[in-house]
């Protein structure tokens, strides 16, 4: 029986459903989640001072991890469009349970198994009853997941950048000298390598050696999905329609992209709550209102209605493979992440608007 298709949402007429519509299920999620919290915090504190706490908490990571995966919406959106049918609805019914369980429940708990070299039960047990020391070896692990999201994500940004197909520029001055350069092989390696090791010589000899290690583990990532999604897809292609591109190649990318997206939002939730729960809960409320948006932004063709928001993303997301190279030298408020990030995609989308506006005056 074939998959139905979540993005379908169109009527025949091309008119799309009320924005409200591709949040339900997240408003949904949100009501569950915050009972979820609330009901915590009673067991946990058998006060409503301590209940409303936790539930406050529980809002606040959600809207962090909003702020931190908007340009991640973003990015997912502009890899769905040119996927299949049938593997964009499991990336959105799939790839949520990976998300939320995955990221950000089983994701922390195998940093502590691998870091205290500990069972997954003994540390699920940790989390439970001492969960600021489960929070301190969170944060000790904290350079290594730099180094590899950083390095992964930076990947991401100066792929999109270093392609000579690419024909729509935003900075004119800088993307046309990219896509003249995108040429020569290997030159986001290149200039991955080199960014990593200037940050590595402000580090010690034993951080740095980690920070490097794991940074190449990153780079070596992105190869391999890049190569394994290449070859995945290559071989589905001769059982679709020639149009049809997309399969488990590009699905593959965006479950790293993912976790990626989500370490920094793992990590910077410790410094409001050590436990893991309360975490998993404000985070997974997060990450369905990210996955929202990205069916909003296929179904309403809004990448190729404003053509300079993918570009305020992919600049958003070198931006915070840079900050997440500058985490283990100092600490940069999570609030910083976010706003940063989103000025930028608010930038490209006003210069969208702008650029639609010169274009139906010269029609005119």
């Amino acid at each position: 029986m074939q998959e139905s298709n979540p993005l379908a949402g169109a009527s025949a007429n091309g008119a799309h459903p009320p924005t409200l519509s591709y949040f339900r299920w997240s408003f949904i999620v949100t009501a569950i989640g915050l009972a979820l919290g609330a009901a915590l915090g009673w067991q946990s504190t058998g006060t409503i001072g301590g209940t409303l706490s936790i539930f406050f908490i529980c809002a606040v990571l959600a809207v962090l991890e909003i702020s931190l995966s908007f340009d991640n919406a973003i990015v997912n959106a502009n890899k769905l469009k040119d996927m299949t049918p049938k593997w964009r609805h499991r990336f959105l019914t799939w790839g949520i349970i990976i998300a939320v369980f995955g990221m950000r429940i089983v994701f922390p708990l195998l940093i502590v198994v691998i870091a205290a070299k500990i069972g997954p039960w003994e540390a699920m047990v940790l989390a439970a009853s001492q969960p600021d020391e489960y929070s301190r070896i969170m944060h000790d692990a904290h350079l290594p997941i730099a180094a590899f999201g950083g390095t992964f994500l930076m990947m991401v940004g100066l792929s999109f950048f270093f392609d000579h197909e690419k024909d729509v520029h935003w900075v004119r001055w800088l993307e046309e000298k990219m896509q003249h350069y995108a040429t020569i092989r290997g030159i986001e390696v290149a200039i991955v390598l080199v960014t990593v090791l200037i940050f590595s010589r402000f580090l010690g000899e034993a951080e740095s050696e980690i920070f490097f290690r794991s940074a190449i583990w990153g780079l070596l990532t992105f190869l391999l999905v890049e190569v394994l999604g290449g070859l995945l897809d290559s071989s589905q292609k001769q059982t679709l329609h020639a149009g049809a591109k997309g399969g488990l190649g590009a699905f593959l990318y965006l479950e790293v992209l993912d976790a990626s997206f989500s370490f920094d939002g793992v990590i910077g939730a410790f410094a409001l709550t050590h436990n893991l729960f309360i975490i998993a809960i404000g985070l997974g409320i997060g990450a369905m209102y990210v996955r929202s948006m990205t069916i909003m932004l296929v179904e309403r063709g809004t990448l190729a209605e404003y053509r300079f928001l993918e570009h305020g993303a992919f600049y958003a997301i070198i931006a915070l493979s840079i900050i997440m190279f500058i985490q283990p030298l100092m600490h940069i408020p999570e609030v910083i992440t976010g706003l940063g990030g989103a000025t930028l995609i608010g930038i490209s989308f006003w210069s969208s608007i702008r650029w639609n506006r010169k274009r139906v005056a010269t029609e005119a």
